[in-house]
């Protein structure tokens, strides 16, 4: 293996737009990957497909270029897509090679990995927004011998077991996936939480192409209530059939059973928490919030702003326990969280949730570090395909010496 001064750890879409980067600027690197290129999009379940729309890929020098860019591409042409792009640059991938640890040293870094040790300056690491699946504390109260897994570890309805299913978590992976169940005939149900949703399209258009011309995408993490809310569920939507609305009024049409948060189970039955009105109420308010910013943007700009109706009744009424008998699985899609220190040695390098202290991804603590495509890095759309290359370039511009040029 080469021994550049810089290392970038990762090859999805974040470590390639580095690489892409770094290139340009004629910095020599080398990208390590435990996998292939855009290998966590490899593990997704078998029809996922983006939630938003083909548009907002804007990689730098890789953005979509086909014919249906307010489409939704499938697991496999996003994976097509990065392989693409890291050829178009000859982006120097090394690919199957695992990281397992890394070291600040006085005058740089160790890095090992399964090939071997590297000492590099400069290590830019872009493993993804997220990297440990999270599990309520609720979850250890299950009966051993029932089939659990995370959501990660899905592929589809054929691959469970017999019987009704529990979907612990209610972000999109959640909908998405109980939408799926229901589909293939199962009965499921939907332990829900706090989760904002949208409806698919206002005027002919996406909700999102109206949210893009808003600062809803450029928000930083200062102007979150509280460091915690970044923590908050993406909006509840689908990509499938063209896209369309998927949150708690589509699921409870089509028959999903939706009850609230799970908060535990004994050997017969299972118990949730009586707030799924609250739950309801919290993504309605949510769906206010970017209604009114999107009213607000079209009058600044002087367009008439879409029909934004209000969320339609819903009924509430839910189960508070579930008899156990005839669960064949449960899948817990209650999100991710930072897994940095578990192979960082640098515990003062991240805060109390784990993401890591930065300035334009920049650490503050450990020179020569740097991270991209971590979730509000610099902004909301810090972990997005629309978003990863503005940071993508900033990174590459401090490593390669040349003055920064950021946008507020």
């Amino acid at each position: 293996m080469t021994k550049p001064d810089v290392v970038v750890i990762g090859a999805g879409q974040a470590g390639l737009s580095v690489s892409h980067e770094l290139s340009a600027a004629g910095v020599d690197h080398v990208v390590l990957e435990r996998g292939r290129v855009g290998e966590t999009w490899r593990g997704r379940w078998d029809t996922f497909c983006l939630v938003t729309p083909n548009w907002t890929v804007r990689l730098p020098g890789g953005a979509y270029a086909g014919d249906d860019p307010d489409g939704f591409m499938p697991r496999d042409a996003i994976v097509a897509h990065l392989e693409s792009y890291a050829r178009s640059f000859k982006a120097p991938v090394r690919e199957r090679v695992a990281v397992t640890a890394l070291r600040p040293i006085a005058d740089g870094f160790v890095v090992n990995t399964s090939e071997g040790e590297l000492r590099p300056k400069t290590v830019v690491v872009t493993t993804g927004a997220y990297q440990k699946a999270h599990r309520p504390a609720a979850a250890a109260s299950l009966p051993r011998g029932l089939y659990a897994i995370d959501a990660e570890r899905y592929r589809n309805a054929e691959a469970l077991p017999a019987g009704k299913i529990l979907i612990v978590g209610s972000g999109q992976t959640g909908c998405q996936i109980a939408d799926e169940l229901h589909e293939a005939g199962r009965d499921v149900f939907l332990a829900c939480g706090r989760a904002p949703w949208i409806t698919r399209r206002l005027g002919g258009r996406d909700f999102l192409a109206w949210l893009s011309e808003t600062p809803f995408f450029d928000f930083a993490l200062r102007d979150l209530p509280s460091p915690e809310a970044r923590l908050i569920a993406n909006p509840q939507a689908t990509g499938h059939g063209g896209g369309r609305d998927l949150h708690y009024r589509t699921l409870q049409r089509l028959g999903v059973n939706l009850v609230g948060h799970f908060v535990g189970a004994d050997s017969t039955r299972l118990q949730f928490a009586d707030d799924l009105a609250e739950s309801v109420a919290f993504g309605d308010a949510r769906y206010v919030d970017l209604c009114l910013l999107i009213r607000r943007t079209c009058e600044s700009r002087g367009v008439a702003p879409p029909d934004l109706p209000p969320p339609s009744a819903f009924t509430a009424a839910a189960a508070e326990s579930v008899d156990l008998a005839g669960f064949g699985a449960i899948i817990f899609t209650s999100g991710f969280r930072p897994d940095y220190r578990s192979w960082i040695h640098a515990d003062d390098a991240f805060d109390a949730l784990g993401f890591p202290i930065t300035q334009d991804g920049q650490s503050t603590v450990v020179r020569g570090l740097y991270f991209c495509g971590v979730h509000f890095l610099r902004k909301r759309k810090s972990s997005i395909f629309l978003g990863i290359g503005e940071d993508a370039a900033i990174v590459a511009r401090s490593i390669a010496g040349a003055p920064a040029v950021t946008t507020a």
